[in-house]
């Protein structure tokens, strides 16, 4: 597919795990049954007290270090997943057996809160609830939930009569170290900005449309690390609504998923929904979240251009030579075959959000029929190019692919390209490689 690889940007592993608690229903964690151990290493320049930190139980298996900590949990939400009660386990790994990754900070020297951040390499966090009955659920997440030292931690070292977190981490040396409780939010939430954008390798607009592709960024948005649909994910030529217990609602009618992750979502915008704003809901295993609202154009248009093709400050767009895997760009790319574009070539440029196509293919769809897609012009260095083709790609679904003669114009590597959709220019500077 096309969309494999090219679809989306990348998403940013977080290193700071912070109390981020909403107003969803939470998780309550019961006292741990492992020591959980901060060790003072000294202030920062904010003031905080920092630490050291020991986690529950470790094992080195020869490669990796897998450290728990676990307890029972209480529910008391609607996420019939999680049951109203169960265990949790809090699981890190690392590479090799040297130092904890994580240093805990607290800015309440009296308080009994803490927060991490990573200081090395590790491969994986995941929080498991396993319901009394059911069935475990994982989250992958670095938000959304607190650890507190309970009443009956012990602690040494420090030079004040009492005992906090952050009173320890000021004191070089001092220990602070017992069971803990704390608090989960395992509910999908949406990042309040740009939390859902059409899709960024096409322009990454804050605006999406029917049947166009957009992307969701939050925590707690899938539970798996990742997944990607697969054919056997469609029914009878449909995409799948679900994936990975990931749903996703936009004005309150099912979207496509193609990709989901704790961080992100790669959907397709539902075809029949209303112009101006709407909602976007996503529902996991943890919960339903709260409604995220965007901005719903009747077309969103955007042309393939990504990063990987930015060369001298110019955005290329993403072009191939008709029935070839060849780019058109200035210069080499490691791994890609690359050439300049001559006049009379025909160069295919890929595109999404473009409207309604005929015969109609509604979203979710697999394209299975010859269509077209009325309205699409594109000039290449000021001068009209013939489209000689512009519909939806056969067997994908909701990619577009415009096939476009290259006019006879000078010679030029950042030769500026204008697609429009009936007379409006999309809103992306784009350049093709042009030479005679």
């Amino acid at each position: 597919m096309i969309l494999t690889s090219r679809f989306s940007r990348s998403t940013c592993v977080l290193a700071l795990f912070v109390l981020a608690i909403s107003a969803h229903a939470q998780v309550t964690l019961g006292t741990s049954t492992q020591n959980f151990t901060l060790t003072g290493i000294g202030g920062n320049s904010a003031g905080e007290g920092q630490s050291t930190v020991s986690w529950g139980s470790c094992a080195f298996d020869g490669t990796n270090t897998t450290c728990t900590v676990s307890g029972p949990y209480t529910y008391a939400g609607t996420a019939a997943a999680l049951g109203t009660s169960g265990t949790y386990s809090f699981v890190i790994s690392y590479a090799g057996k040297g130092a904890f990754p994580l240093n805990a900070v607290s800015q309440t020297p009296g308080g009994n809160f803490f927060s991490y951040a990573a200081t090395g390499n590790y491969n994986n966090f995941v929080i498991t609830l396993t319901p009394t009955s059911g069935t475990p659920v994982n989250f992958y997440s670095f938000a959304n939930f607190a650890f507190y030292y309970s009443s009956n931690a012990i602690c040494t070292g420090t030079s004040v009569s009492t005992c906090g977190v952050g009173q320890v981490g000021l004191t070089p040396g001092a220990v602070i170290s017992g069971p803990i409780t704390g608090t989960f939010d395992p509910t999908p939430t949406i990042r309040n900005s740009e939390g859902v954008i059409s899709a960024s390798g096409y322009g990454g607009f804050t605006s999406i449309a029917p049947g166009t592709w957009m992307e969701i960024y939050g925590v707690n948005l899938a539970t798996t690390q990742t997944q990607v649909w697969t054919s056997a994910n469609f029914t009878n030529n449909t995409a799948p609504s679900t994936l990975a217990t990931t749903s996703v609602t936009v004005g309150g009618q099912p979207a496509y998923i193609y990709f989901v992750s704790p961080g992100q979502i790669n959907a397709q915008v539902p075809t029949g929904i209303a112009t101006g704003n709407q909602t976007v809901v996503v529902t996991t295993a943890g919960g339903t979240g709260s409604a995220y609202t965007v901005n719903v154009n009747a077309v969103e248009p955007g042309i393939l251009a990504i990063p990987a093709f930015v060369y001298k400050g110019q955005q290329y767009a993403v072009t191939v030579f008709s029935n070839t895997l060849t780019f058109d760009f200035p210069v080499a790319i490691s791994g890609s075959a690359t050439q300049q574009a001559a006049p009379g070539n025909y160069l295919t440029f890929y595109g999404v959000g473009f409207g309604p196509v005929t015969p109609g293919i509604p979203a979710g769809q697999a394209v299975t029929q010859a269509n077209n897609v009325a309205g699409v012009t594109v000039s290449i260095g000021g001068v009209p190019a013939t489209v000689a083709y512009a519909g939806e790609v056969a067997s994908d679904v909701g990619l577009y692919q415009f096939n476009v003669v290259v006019p006879n114009i000078p010679a030029n590597p950042a030769a500026p390209v204008v697609v429009s959709l009936n007379g409006t220019p999309v809103a992306q500077t784009l350049v093709i490689a042009v030479t005679n």
